[in-house]
């Protein structure tokens, strides 16, 4: 009954965040404290701790499009791009502005991010070294300075790679060099 009561009797060793369920706890270790990428996407590598996080970033190189405009025949990879759509086309939606500078944006998230910019408020630290970041996911980033992990394969010489943009970049040429032009799309970086 502790999800209704609001109680978080199960708190994380690593940064004492709680929660309600021993199960969330678990799936907060696995996301935030593992390195353990178990799930690798078969077109270029990329290494990913849950399958969930797998299934979006398949898109990238099979150019599905799962989203679609009801008003009408658009059809979008993500749904933020679906959101963007129906309020730029449509006029559908709620935009999220800043106060400050009136900048508008697709959700509250965007825009509380956004926000720590005007106020200097960079919240998430290294715990490795002194920088701060706006972001979590710029934190992130940043770890794998520290880690060095790399998390991205060639699938043609199976060289590792830090960074997302490298890996594309050197398989580009990887696969050119077999004399090969194929069926594979990538991210604009």
């Amino acid at each position: 009954m502790t999800l209704h009561t609001g109680e978080k009797p199960f708190q994380c060793s690593l940064c004492n965040k709680r929660f309600s369920r021993s199960s969330h706890l678990q799936i907060h270790r696995r996301r935030l404290h593992s390195n353990r990428r178990p799930h690798q996407c078969p077109y270029c590598g990329m290494q990913f701790k849950t399958s969930i996080e797998l299934k979006p970033h398949i898109r990238l190189h099979t150019d599905a499009k799962p989203y679609s405009c009801r008003h009408c025949s658009e059809r979008f990879r993500w749904p933020d791009q679906l959101k963007r759509h129906l309020l730029k086309s449509h006029n559908e939606g709620t935009w999220f502005t800043c106060d400050v500078c009136e900048k508008k944006f697709i959700t509250r998230r965007e825009l509380k991010c956004h926000s720590f910019q005007h106020e200097g408020v960079k919240p998430y630290v290294c715990s490795e070294c002194p920088k701060r970041f706006c972001t979590a996911s710029q934190l992130k980033a940043h770890h794998l300075v520290h880690s060095g992990y790399k998390q991205f394969c060639c699938i043609v010489c199976s060289k590792d790679f830090r960074y997302k943009r490298s890996v594309v970049r050197h398989f580009k040429r990887c696969y050119k060099k077999l004399g090969c032009s194929g069926p594979f799309l990538f991210p604009n970086i």
